[in-house]
Formats: C-alpha cells, sequence, structure tokens
C-alpha cells in the first residue's frame, strides 16, 4: 500500500515536521535538503522514488514547518537529533539522501551508523578555502563587535553590527533570524573531510558542474576518501542539479538505489 502524508513529531523538546510517502513495506530513506529551503524543495527527488521505497522527507530544523533550534547548533545536533529521529519511527539502516547543507548531516551520521547506501546531492561538508580579503573582513567585523558597544552604547552598537551582517552576509544570511544566521555561521566553518574515509556504504555523488556554492572540485574529493564512492556530474546544471535535470537525475539515482 502507497500513502502519502505529513507528521510532526517531538524529539526531546524540539517539533520535527516530515512528509512520507511511499510503500509502508518500502525500503526506508532519509532525504534532508539545504540551507534555507524545506521538504517541498526536494520533494521530485522523493517522487523519484515513489512506488518503491519508503521515504521520510524532513523539514530541518529551523526550516519549513519544524522548530527552530534554541542556541547555534553544529552539524553533530543536526546529526544527533537525525540519529534520534530514525530511532524514534523505527526504521534501521536507512538510505540517506542530502542536498547542500543536508549532505553535512548524511556525511556525518554515515561516518558513524550502519546504513544502506548514500547518495550526496552537491553536497556541503568540504571547508572552503578562503581568500585573503575574507579573512580582512572577518577580523575588521569581529573588532566593531568590540568596539562599537563601547563607542555608541550596547544598544546603538548592536544594532549597527547587525546592519554589518546584513549587508556583508550571503542571501541566506541576510534571510536568516540571527540563531539561524548563527547557525549558518559555525556549520559553515566546519569542515568534515576527516570523516570521509570512515564511511562505508556505497555513496553516489550527484553534481552540477557550475555549482558555485558547492563547486564540483569538493565532489571529487569526496570522491577520492570516501572508500566506495562514484561521480555523477551535469554540464550546465547549478547547486540544484536535480532541479536543472529532472529527467538524468532521476534515470541515475533510481538506477543506483532500485538496481540488485
Amino acid at each position: 500500500m502507497i500513502s502519502n502524508m505529513e507528521n510532526d513529531i517531538e524529539i526531546d523538546g524540539m517539533k520535527l515536521h516530515y512528509e512520507v510517502t511511499g510503500p509502508e513495506n518500502g525500503a526506508p530513506v532519509l532525504l534532508m535538503h539545504g540551507w534555507g529551503c524545506d521538504h517541498t524543495t526536494v520533494r521530485s527527488i522523493a517522487n523519484a522514488l515513489n512506488g518503491n521505497m519508503r521515504v521520510f522527507n524532513v523539514d530541518l530544523p529551523g526550516h519549513g514547518m519544524s522548530q527552530e533550534p534554541p542556541t547555534a547548533w553544529g552539524v553533530n545536533d543536526y546529526t544527533q537529533l537525525m540519529e534520534r529521529f530514525i530511532t524514534r519511527i523505527g526504521i534501521s539502516d536507512p538510505v540517506l539522501i542530502g542536498h547542500s547543507f543536508g549532505g553535512r548531516i548524511s556525511i556525518l551520521m554515515a561516518s558513524r551508523n550502519p546504513i544502506s547506501r548514500m547518495v550526496l546531492v552537491d553536497a556541503a561538508g568540504i571547508k572552503p578555502k578562503r581568500p585573503l580579503k575574507y579573512y580582512l573582513k572577518v577580523y575588521s567585523f569581529k573588532t566593531a563587535k568590540k568596539i562599537l558597544p563601547l563607542v555608541f552604547g550596547k544598544k546603538q552598537g548592536g544594532k549597527m553590527i547587525d546592519a554589518w551582517r546584513g549587508k556583508a552576509g550571503s542571501a541566506d544570511y541576510r534571510n536568516s533570524s540571527p540563531v539561524m544566521r548563527a547557525v549558518m555561521s559555525r556549520c559553515v566553518n566546519e569542515g568534515l573531510t576527516d570523516r570521509l574515509p570512515l564511511i562505508k556504504a556505497s555513496t553516489l555523488l550527484l553534481w552540477g558542474e557550475e555549482d558555485k556554492a558547492t563547486p564540483l572540485a569538493d565532489a571529487k574529493l569526496m570522491e577520492k576518501l570516501i572508500p566506495d564512492a562514484g561521480l555523477v556530474s551535469w554540464q550546465g546544471c547549478g547547486h540544484y542539479s536535480f532541479l536543472d535535470n529532472p529527467g538524468g537525475f532521476r534515470a541515475v539515482i533510481r538506477n543506483f538505489l532500485l538496481s540488485n
């Protein structure tokens, strides 16, 4: 029997929203979206497997209809919640599919848990190499953070610092709440390169060759460091390769997950 339903679950006081699709006896899949998105963004990935696998498509904390973290969470906090989630809903050895930020969680989760297979889609996890201009901006901001409240007072100085953040940050950063901005800053600076060799599951890397957020070089490094990994990339596709080339994406992911 194929079902399609949306649910809320509370784990350690955190409300988590998720959508379930696929047959009740299908192999379990945990699907995790990227930053600034929600489960609807990656629904086409779930649909590609509908009828064959049981897909749990989650709104990560601070996104969609899930509750915002109480503090500035790191990747480990998100991963621990997802580990508790699969335990609570009663699945084991799931397939992990992570896009962008969801890829960070997938990498850490796969490095320390038994999973069936993993698909990383334009995934984050490689700490970016920063130009000198970036470090000058960061250190200038840190200096201003200390000085402005002393010169203009705590309240006015705080407003000036928030304005600086808004102008300097990315669109995702500007559109986030103060807590989620802190989460984003923390997670972006967490490199997971050392976790890649610990992944035992067969891993498929699906990438857009024009991806500017998580460049193709990241995928090639992941392919090199994950013991059993293969890379498929598409010309003319960006950070949302599954939307840029839906037909090709569907064919490759179905072949990887539904063959044998």
